[in-house]
């Protein structure tokens, strides 16, 4: 008996190459249209499947030119570059010391949400090596667990880290992390002190741009408007980018490669660390207030912009 005379219709051949089974090229089609076409509906428009075209042949050539062009003056860049200018500094390194315990390491971890975290003896001039958040927690997995976290030591799980001097080009240090496997570097003066930490994460932004993940603070989060012209103001955040926000010119363009954060800038206002509380006066009349700070550094500022008056505002608009 053929299949027209069971009444089931036959299957089309269309939906599969010459060389595949039914069932495999069934499973290459997309869901939606497997689940529709189980029960022969249509597939709705909002769900159909949209695949974008292929490029041409000379469009795909330009966009891998393209990108090796990228690539390629990145590297060379970031070839140039010193590790003083990738550094992340002295007064935003959180360390921990040598004689933590357990839970004190693992409050550091949760708070601070970092993968790595440098160990120190007394102070962070005495870093000895840095320990990686996995061996913390793979031991709060062991069978006698409390045990093995009242014999905690930091020193038992420490792991070696690098030193190199500030002067030390970017793509050397890149290599020398590959080859040693070692993935943070303390950046030390001619003294022996701590200026900065390094990751290897920090010299392959150089080149593929900013590699951000849920840890990392967002260009709104450095600044929280509260008023027309008042903004209270992480220290950190970067002058360039909060002037593009409020359309106030705080330093002259060509001072501006001595200065990249507003903390910074106070500082050389002032020409010392403020403390909390205090007033700074900019020449053009703006203000910062000092919410938080310690002997090191600057945190928190609330930042009044002296506005410019609606008659001066359209002369500068039209002068622009």
């Amino acid at each position: 008996m053929t299949e027209t005379q069971t009444g089931d219709m036959p299957r089309p051949a269309a939906e599969s190459d010459p060389g595949d089974s039914g069932e495999d090229a069934q499973s290459r089609r997309p869901f939606t249209k497997r689940l529709f076409g189980k029960f022969g509906l249509p597939v709705p428009t909002m769900l159909a499947t949209k695949e974008a075209p292929p490029p041409s042949p000379e469009e795909a050539q330009r966009q891998n030119t393209d990108r090796q062009s990228f690539l390629h003056a990145n590297v060379q860049r970031m070839g140039e570059m010193r590790v003083s200018d990738a550094m992340v500094p002295r007064a935003d390194i959180i360390g921990i010391g040598m004689e933590a315990t357990y839970d004190e390491v693992v409050a550091a971890f949760r708070r601070v949400g970092h993968s790595r975290l440098p160990v120190y003896h007394e102070t962070l001039d005495g870093a000895e090596g840095f320990i990686h958040v996995k061996d913390v927690f793979l031991l709060a997995g062991q069978g006698d667990r409390d045990a093995a976290q009242a014999d905690f030591t930091v020193r038992e799980y420490m792991r070696r880290i690098l030193t190199v001097p500030p002067s030390m080009r970017c793509g050397i240090l890149l290599q020398k992390m590959q080859a040693d496997r070692v993935h943070m570097a303390l950046v030390i003066d001619e003294y022996g002190g701590v200026d900065g930490l390094v990751t290897i994460e920090d010299l392959l932004e150089l080149i593929v741009g900013e590699i951000e993940d849920e840890h990392d603070a967002t260009v709104e989060a450095f600044w929280k408007k509260q008023a027309e012209g008042v903004y209270q103001v992480d220290a950190r955040a970067y002058l360039d980018e909060f002037e593009d926000e409020t359309g106030i010119r705080l330093i002259e363009q060509d001072k501006l490669d001595d200065v990249d954060t507003l903390g910074g800038l106070v500082f050389m206002i002032c020409n010392r660390i403020p403390a909390r509380g205090e007033v700074i006066r900019h020449e053009d009349g703006h203000e910062f207030e000092i919410l938080d700070a310690d002997p090191r550094r600057i945190k928190r500022m609330l930042v009044t912009l002296a506005l410019p008056e609606a008659g001066e505002e359209i002369a500068l608009q039209a002068a622009q």
